[in-house]
């Protein structure tokens, strides 16, 4: 609404806009309908007016068709239509334009004050003209002398009958008008920040998706690179002593295949549980969150059993020899891989053997002897270290876990980036957090790169897991020439 009081267009929505200041053209009609209307009882009660003042009846007529169309501005100015009928009630004119007049007021925003003011001086001109009006006609009753006040009484009566109506159901509309449009308004701002809200639920669900397939890729690359890493490094050996030591050869090709085996079934269980996982989250809208998780326990079961099969084999017979006539893991070295795992399962059961994850599900700190075993069946020569006892409560499954990921990604990237080195694995167990540190020596100048593909992705996923717990992540090459992966983490950390 304007300054001056004027209707703003509330119409509803989608409808075809009227001409100048109506809202609809179903509001034009009915504002034309009422002005015709009005103009032509303005005209009938202008030339009584006429009549009875003894004036020109041309001028009655032109009174009405001057006040009658007065109407046509009741959404835009009502204050000057309810004027207009003010100004002309002595008249005894104009009274659906009185009527409508105030209606329209009430419904627009003018303020209360004035509102008030106006109705008031509505009732005073309708009041003091029915006054007169009835006394006149009274008068004219020879039999009939009602009092003065009974008169008054009635006039009154008259002016609230004439303007209460209207106004009070003015006051209704409006506020009713309002609380639509309110509640129009709600709505609209309900209905944007709902579409925010999906938007960032859209971004937010591929940030998942994202998360979810770098952990699975993350996962895939531990698993499956550390032991096709090792196979390729024993088919070397393999082809090295092919022709010089056939038993050995024929002993390396079994190890080839045994590691070839088991990786294709790991891929084959990962791959099970990828389709079982795409499989539920199409049955259902809720997002499967366990899944690497999931990963993780098939390739540590498959890895665990595998690691038993191959420290038993390096026990048993001699290891294989490095390619180029580098000198490789024999007896000494089996015997060697034996004693360590022996010793560091004697050095107490809080050193190395920590807690179990719960529900048995992915690699711990109790596998690393089986993981130093593997690389030594490999011909690396590694050492394993523990220093300090592990807390009674043991470590929580992301701790062991990531401290295992660790160790296994830095011994394969010795045996991709220095064939031949010597490799050490410090693991100290300190107060609320846990050290490990894979430090190995340059590349053994006998020894043969036998070209192991590298995709950069190993010390990335290495830092992801570690600082994704919290904890602190370093690498980079020695003073020797060689390279260290350290990290430390919180051995508190909350699992999940």
């Amino acid at each position: 609404m304007t300054a001056t009081g004027a209707i703003e267009a509330t119409g509803a929505r989608d409808a075809p806009a009227g001409p100048w200041w109506w809202p609809r053209r179903r509001s034009a009609v009915l504002d034309v309908s009422l002005a015709v209307v009005s103009t032509l009882e303005t005209v009938f009660e202008g030339l009584d007016f006429a009549g009875d003042s003894g004036l020109p009846a041309w001028t009655g007529l032109l009174l009405g068709l001057v006040v009658g169309p007065v109407l046509l501005l009741r959404r835009r100015w009502p204050v000057a239509v309810v004027l207009v009928s003010i100004a002309v009630t002595p008249t005894q004119m104009g009274a659906l334009l009185s009527i409508v007049g105030l209606y329209s007021l009430a419904v627009s925003d003018v303020p209360r004050r004035a509102l008030g003011l106006l109705a008031g001086m509505s009732v005073i001109g309708t009041l003091v003209s029915s006054f007169f009006s009835l006394r006149q006609d009274l008068l004219n009753e020879p039999g009939f002398r009602p009092p003065t006040w009974f008169m008054l009484v009635m006039a009154a009566a008259v002016g609230l009958i004439v303007t209460a109506p209207p106004v009070l159901w003015g006051l209704y509309v409006g506020a009713r008008r309002r609380l639509v449009e309110s509640l129009r308004e709600r709505a609209d701002g309900l209905e944007r920040e709902l579409s925010l809200l999906a938007d960032r639920a859209e971004e937010r669900a591929e940030w998942a998706r994202n998360e979810e397939r770098t952990r699975i890729a993350r996962e895939m690359h531990d698993v499956v690179a550390h032991r096709v890493s090792l196979m390729v490094v024993h088919a070397a050996a393999l082809q090295a002593v092919a022709l010089k030591d056939p038993e050995k050869a024929s002993r390396n090709a079994g190890l080839v295949g045994d590691m070839g085996r088991q990786a294709l079934t790991e891929l084959r269980e990962m791959l099970g549980v990828l389709r079982n996982g795409e499989g539920a989250s199409g049955r259902s809208s809720a997002p499967v969150s366990g899944e690497p998780e999931r990963l993780v326990a098939v390739a540590s079961k498959a890895k665990a059993k595998a690691g038993e099969e191959a420290t038993g084999a390096d026990a048993q017979a001699p290891g294989p020899v490095e390619s180029g006539g580098a000198r490789g893991a024999g007896p000494r070295s089996g015997a060697r891989a034996a004693e360590a795992g022996a010793g560091d399962r004697a050095r107490g059961g809080a050193a190395v053997a920590t807690a179990e994850p719960e529900g048995g599900e992915g690699p711990s700190l109790a596998e690393l002897g089986v993981l130093v075993g593997q690389s030594r069946a490999a011909g690396m020569a590694v050492e394993l270290s523990v220093d300090g006892a592990a807390a009674e409560s043991g470590y929580p499954s992301g701790v062991e876990q990531t401290v295992y990921r660790v160790v296994q990604e830095a011994l394969t990237n010795v045996h991709k980036h220095a064939p031949g080195a010597r490799a050490r694995v410090r693991l100290a167990h300190r107060e609320g957090e846990v050290a490990v540190q894979v430090e190995n020596g340059p590349s053994a100048g006998g020894a043969v790169d036998v070209g192991l593909p590298s995709g950069g992705n190993g010390l990335v996923g290495m830092r992801e897991r570690v600082t994704g717990l919290g904890g602190v992540f370093v690498s980079g090459p020695t003073e020797a020439g060689g390279f260290r992966v350290s990290a430390v983490l919180p051995g508190r950390q909350a699992e999940g």
